[in-house]
Parts: C-alpha cells; structure tokens; sequence
C-alpha cells in the first residue's frame, strides 16, 4: 500500500523508542500516546469534556460492544460514533475478536468467522472479517482493526500456528473489505503467542498484505511483563518505521514505559478506567487504594504534581469518603486523576525521547514509585 491513508511521522528517536505525529482525518495525535477505552461509546464515569481535558487526543471504542447496542447502523443514522458521543478526535476501534472469545456464549468459530450468542441478551450473531470492517465503517472510525483471533495464553506451538494462520487469512479479508479514504487508517494485527519465529511469520505476512499501522496483539493474557518484553523484543524489529506500531490492551504505567522503550507508539488499556471504579489511584508516588483508613482524616492531595480536579481541589479524605459512602463522585474523580496521571506520562516520554534522555527519566520515573505497591 503505497499512499496510507493516514500519515506517520518519526520526529525522534532515543534508542528503539520513537516520538512522531501521526496525521489523521481527525487530526493529528503526539505518539507515544495512550488511548483510553471508551468501549460502549464512552469513557466510564467520565464526559468527553473530562477526556480531553487530560490531554488524551484518540480515545478507543468497540465493534462487539457498539454492534450490540446500539447497533452499527443506528450509530450510522445518528451521524456515527464522532457525533454520537460528542469526540470530533481520532477513535480506533477494536475488531470484537477479543470480545467474542472472552465474553460472548455459545461461539463456533469456522474458517470464514464466528457464529455467537450475545452476553447482553443470548441473541445470535455473526461475525466476519467483511461484517467487523463494515461495522467500523459505519461507525466512521479513524482507525480500523482488521479481525483476528486473539491467541489463548498458554497454546502449544501448533496451537498457536493454526490462530496465527487463521488470523493472517481474516487479515487479508480485512483488507480487501476496507474502503479505502484520506485521512483513515486499516490496522493488522500480529499475533503467534510466545514463538519468535510465528511472530516473525505473522508480520512478514501482514507486510505483503500492506496495512497503515501493525498492532502487537496477543499478550497481556497472562504471560507476565518479562515474556511479554520477550515477544516485543523479537516482533517489534519485523515491523516497518514508517507505520505506527500499537500494543493492545497494555497495560501498567510501568508495562507503558518499557514498551516504549521498546519502539512501541500506541497502547489502550482499561487498567486507569477500571482501577478509578475500584478506589486505586496510580500517582508519581506508586498506586495506593483510597479505601485505606489512613486517608480518612489526610486533607494533602492525592498526588500534589497531577493538576486533575481530584488533586486539585479536594484531599485524599475527601476521596476516601466518597468511596466509604458509595457516592458516584468518588470513582468519576479517581477515574479522571487515573486518566490525567497517565497522559501526562506520556507526555513526560515523548519529550525524553525528543531530548535523548529517555533512559534517565525512565528511571527517574521508577524510582519515584515508593509507596507500597497494593496487589490490582
């Protein structure tokens, strides 16, 4: 594919990492970036004049999720997802493969897609490679995910070659159903679990097939960081440096951070969104759960360099007690702190890689995690 739809520039680089601009139809995004999920349309606990007041600039939504309720088609009548859920921004929509293995009932998976009954209300679907780039189309994402099937952690070598081979035919599917406008991009998806030489496969044939952008998919499905480093370290030189390359659903500040060193551009995860519902704030001083009886009467903020309303304008016993009394406030405000927090460290690693001290203040980062780590 000689003329993507969207463009990418590398601006910097320090080391395997890179900061660049990726240019789109609905404007441009700083990468390293990290996209909060909106899965069903919306940031939980969180209006879009919230988001974009972190700093995020693309945000991430969901084929599985969107087709259910309230259907593509609706969405499309209603003047797609942008107007729908008032965010004028780039959104890159997962595929739903992954919703489907993990959540839909009574799947049966064939060569050409799979049948399921929704979790919502047990009605049946199908989905195809054709059908999820036709809902994405609906929707009017930015940025598109072809479908694959996200490899179950542990699979045996066999295993993993059948999903990976099965993934690289609906990515050509993908392909040839996408239509094709300035300004949008098509995303495939490497998968081949843990094997280096699936994983080396799998982008060699995403390459011929030619995509916008290559997501590393696959991990974060209990591998744990140092395999999931591992498998970086050995994909993540397969993938072209003209294109984006996004790693989904990853993932801790700390997991952020190393993939970035890594050569890694965009990441979404629910860890902020879910953690801020469950009273666990990440801060420049490590993650503390707010439900904690030390904060009840602690009026300091929660984390004084975050500029989050959390931290701004209210104490951590303010924090605490909207939790202890089961007030919606209290996860809206952790949630926003959560998504503040991680913004802005990605903010802080674009501008080391730009300055050629990303090494540094990665560490600086690190050692600034000295409160006691709580189990997620």
């Amino acid at each position: 594919m000689s003329d993507p739809g969207t463009r990418y520039e590398v601006l910097a680089t320090d080391g395997a990492a890179r900061a660049g601009l990726l240019h789109t139809a609905h404007g441009s995004v700083e990468t390293p970036v990290f996209m909060p999920v909106g899965t069903a349309g919306t940031v939980k606990a969180m209006t879009a004049d919230a988001v974009r007041s972190t700093g995020a600039r693309i945000v991430l939504g969901n084929t599985y999720h969107l087709m259910l309720r309230p259907g593509a088609e609706r969405v499309a009548k209603l003047g797609g997802l942008h107007r729908f859920m008032d965010w004028p921004g780039p959104i890159l929509t997962d595929s739903g493969g992954y919703q489907v293995m993990s959540l839909a009932q009574l799947r049966k998976m064939d060569a050409d897609g799979v049948t399921f009954q929704s979790h919502i209300d047990g009605s049946k679907h199908r989905l195809t490679p054709a059908r999820s780039i036709e809902i994405q189309h609906l929707l009017d994402a930015t940025i598109t995910m072809a479908l694959d099937e996200c490899t179950p952690f542990p699979a045996t070598p066999e295993q993993a070659r059948q999903s990976m081979e099965l993934s690289m035919r609906w990515a050509l599917r993908s392909r040839e159903a996408f239509v094709a406008r300035p300004g949008y991009a098509l995303f495939g998806i490497v998968q081949g679990s843990v094997y280096p030489d699936l994983r080396a496969e799998s982008a060699a044939a995403l390459k011929g097939i030619g995509f916008d952008g290559y997501a590393i998919g696959g991990l974060a499905v209990g591998e744990g960081q140092a395999m999931m480093y591992d498998v970086l370290d050995v994909t993540v030189p397969h993938l072209p440096h003209d294109r984006p390359r996004y790693l989904m659903g990853v993932g801790t500040p700390d997991d952020l951070i190393g993939a970035v060193q890594r050569g890694v551009d965009m990441f979404d995860c629910v860890i902020p969104t879910r953690s801020g519902r469950t009273a666990r704030a990440y801060t420049s001083a490590g993650v503390f759960n707010i439900r904690n009886a030390r904060f009840a009467e602690d009026n300091t903020p929660l984390d004084p360099l975050c500029p989050c309303p959390a931290c701004t304008r209210h104490g951590c016993a303010y924090l605490h007690h909207l939790f202890k009394a089961e007030e919606m406030l209290g996860p809206m405000l952790l949630t926003w702190h959560n998504i503040t927090y991680y913004q802005t460290l990605m903010a802080g690693l674009r501008a080391a890689i730009r300055d050629g001290r990303l090494t540094e203040h990665a560490a600086a980062v690190r050692a600034g995690w000295t409160a006691e780590q709580e189990p997620a």
